[in-house]
């Protein structure tokens, strides 16, 4: 099974798609990557117990621009919805009644048409040890982010819609300011950069070995398999498109392959001036992807997500 998500920047799309894909399947997909790549607009459900609502500052923060619209949709018909309508973003709120939210989220990752939807469970106060551990554990089997506090939904929002920092409001940019202040989510960990291009590694290894991550580097798509071999405990790719010999598409292909880094984030770095290079990429399993030149605070904030689903 390959998973292929995309958090695009200003698309909005996820996508997954297991294989073997027919050609009714993949035409959809393209028309839909097409679709939300000429639409500037974004919808987000918010996914509520009738007697559990989010706070009134929150709903605020988590749409707050015009071009996000927030449609609150009460829990017991939110299946039917999430059916019928194509949102590019759920926010569950998973509060002291959640049994239907709980139970929302396990349907979701059974559901072959619902896997594919971006989600965030948003968990407003403590769960039990048991909840928690479920929701982390069904997280892991669908386009599931969970966040524990305003911030963290916040960002996450923002993050998988690729809004613009710089066009938030300024509520927004100062809460999300302060969560990305610290660089724990980052501490410690492995990223493994794909890349023929020395001088975009360097600058690449300086900045994340500044916030505590450690780096291991590869010229090309077969020396990266290799490298990834030899570090198997690499917390995430970073994966040049263009490289000779075996490029980035041929690269994250090879890794989805092999079962024990089919769940691994890959973000593809891709020439903004080569059209369909993000379709592609996500095609090929890039998780998700970012544009050259890479703007830093963009790539931290995405490294942030995904290294904290």
């Amino acid at each position: 099974m390959t998973g292929i998500v995309e958090c695009c920047g200003g698309l909005g799309v996820g996508v997954f798609i297991e294989e073997p894909v027919d050609d009714a399947t993949l035409e959809l997909t393209l028309a839909e990557l097409d679709r939300m790549g000429e639409v500037s607009h974004r919808t987000i459900a918010l996914i509520e117990e009738q007697d559990e609502r989010l706070e009134d500052e929150t709903v605020e923060l988590l749409g707050g621009a015009d071009n996000v619209a927030l449609e609150r949709i009460d829990a017991d018909d939110a299946l039917d919805r999430l059916r019928s309508e194509a949102y590019d973003l759920a926010v569950v709120v998973v509060g002291e009644h959640r049994t239907n939210t709980i139970e929302l989220l396990r349907e979701v990752t059974v559901d072959e048409g619902l896997r594919e939807r971006r989600m965030i469970a948003y968990l407003p106060s403590k769960l039990s040890n048991t909840d928690r551990a479920r929701i982390d554990a069904l997280s892991k089997t669908a386009v599931v982010a969970v966040a524990d506090s305003p911030e963290r939904l916040v960002d996450r929002a923002a993050v998988f819609l690729h809004r613009v920092e710089a066009q938030l409001p300024t509520p927004t940019r100062r809460m999300i300011g302060a969560l990305r202040t610290g660089n724990a989510p980052l501490q410690g960990r492995k990223v493994l950069v794909i890349d023929d291009d020395i001088r975009n590694v360097f600058a690449l290894t300086s900045t994340l070995e500044q916030r505590g991550m450690k780096v291991v580097f590869a010229e090309n798509g077969r020396e990266g398999i290799d490298r990834l071999l030899q570090h198997a405990n690499t917390d995430l790719i970073l994966l040049d498109i263009m490289m000779p010999e075996m490029d980035g598409y041929e690269t994250a292909r090879a890794i989805r392959s092999m079962p024990r880094f089919e769940h691994l984030p890959i973000i593809s770095l891709t020439a903004k001036a080569m059209k369909g290079d993000r379709e592609k990429a996500i095609a090929a399993g890039a998780s998700d992807y970012i544009t050259k030149p890479v703007d830093v605070d963009q790539l931290v904030s995405m490294m942030r997500v995904w290294l904290d689903l």
